[in-house]
């Protein structure tokens, strides 16, 4: 198959997401990046286009220029989708422009800022007919999707409970917001959206909970809170109920001291209980009662996992994969859809349009929950 060319909105100088998609998309092999739009202001935008190698012709000014003169090309030379890597804010504008424009996107999680821009782009691709996929990066991890079908198999008996936390602490002080591009934007409502840590964490962990039990969170308790000064959430928990009728809780925080970005999951069936941590991607552990644990690797000898499983890899086995490989499985999987391409069995192999909504319920629920003192919130 022909690589997919596509065109970047946002991702320039100073960006951190930016360069992880390129990396992936370059990873996945069948992506091909021809043009770009990477800053709101036009001179950085080119100087950020030259530095990473983008034709000058094909480095926009802003995005509108982008997608207006991409679409002026011929059929096959213009990009075929778009990728958004901007904060939540200016997800929504370029997101429904380039798909009225005929093209396909490709976007950052959440999908946009409020649930109501959320809506407008799923609105969107509805009535153009174009495809977004959306990067929940960790369930491109290969022990993720193993966890996912154990549960789903059966094996495990039904599914009780379900802990899980992403904590880190790059923002437990003051001083980490000066200066800092990363943290400045998503500590301002107007750009994040009106949850912070749980809009950008807490729905990564969300979303893996779904992932791996097959289940929507249904209902939820949050407590959200920040730090004096701060405008939206860097800490919270909640309880929560899935549809299948297991339990769980979730904590998401950006100020827990010690933790640089810890995401960890268990889930507890009849039989046996699932332990992944994201800092070792390359170990799934299984408990049960009665019998010896299980340490399922995917670093080492590899022979004894299921074959789509096993497919995912890319390097000899004792070769570890870590983050970006997880990444380039989402664009992997979401640019052989757009090539019409057969789909995985049991998932497409990166979050849906409904998998994202369903994450903006998740953020409204916890706010609302949490305005209201910590009480119980359908999604």
């Amino acid at each position: 198959m022909q690589p997919i060319r596509y065109g970047m909105i946002g991702g320039g100088q100073g960006a951190f997401i930016g360069g992880v998609h390129r990396t992936a998309a370059a990873i996945a092999g069948n992506w091909q990046l021809v043009a770009g739009a990477l800053s709101a202001t036009p001179e950085k935008a080119r100087a950020s286009g030259r530095e990473i190698g983008l034709s000058e012709d094909r480095t926009y000014g802003s995005w509108a220029e982008m997608i207006e003169r991409e679409a002026a090309l011929p059929e096959d030379v213009r990009i075929e989708a778009v990728a958004i890597v901007t904060p939540n804010h200016m997800h929504a504008p370029p997101a429904i422009a380039a798909m009225e424009a005929g093209f396909d996107v490709i976007i950052d999680k959440p999908l946009a800022e409020s649930l109501a821009h959320a809506q407008a782009i799923a609105d969107a691709a509805a009535r153009t007919g174009r495809r977004i996929g959306v990067t929940q990066t960790y369930t491109g991890y290969s022990l993720v999707k193993l966890a996912r079908k154990m549960v789903a198999g059966g094996e495990l008996g039904a599914l009780r409970r379900v802990m899980v936390k992403y904590t880190q602490d790059w923002l437990s002080r003051s001083e980490d917001l000066v200066d800092n591009k990363q943290a400045e934007w998503r500590v301002d409502p107007a750009r994040s959206g009106e949850a912070g840590a749980f809009g950008d964490i807490g729905t990564h962990a969300a979303n893996l909970v779904e992932f791996i039990t097959g289940e929507r969170i249904a209902e939820l308790c949050a407590e959200l809170t920040m730090l004096e000064g701060r405008q939206i959430d860097d800490d919270g928990a909640a309880m929560f109920r899935l549809s299948g009728g297991g339990k769980g809780t979730l904590t998401a925080s950006q100020v827990c001291v010690g933790d640089a970005n810890d995401l960890a999951i268990s889930i507890y069936c009849d039989e046996a209980g699932l332990h992944w941590r994201q800092v070792e991607p390359n170990k799934l552990v299984v408990g049960r009662r009665d019998k010896p644990v299980e340490t399922w690797h995917d670093g080492g000898n590899r022979a004894y996992l299921p074959s789509d499983i096993l497919a995912l890899h890319r390097t000899p086995g004792g070769h570890p994969e870590g983050y970006l490989e997880a990444f380039a499985n989402i664009y992997r999987a979401f640019g052989d859809h757009l090539r019409g391409a057969p789909a995985p069995e049991g998932e497409p192999g990166f979050a849906t349009m409904d998998d994202a909504l369903h994450s903006m319920r998740f953020i409204s629920a916890c706010l609302e929950s949490s305005r209201q003192g910590a009480v119980w919130v359908n999604l």
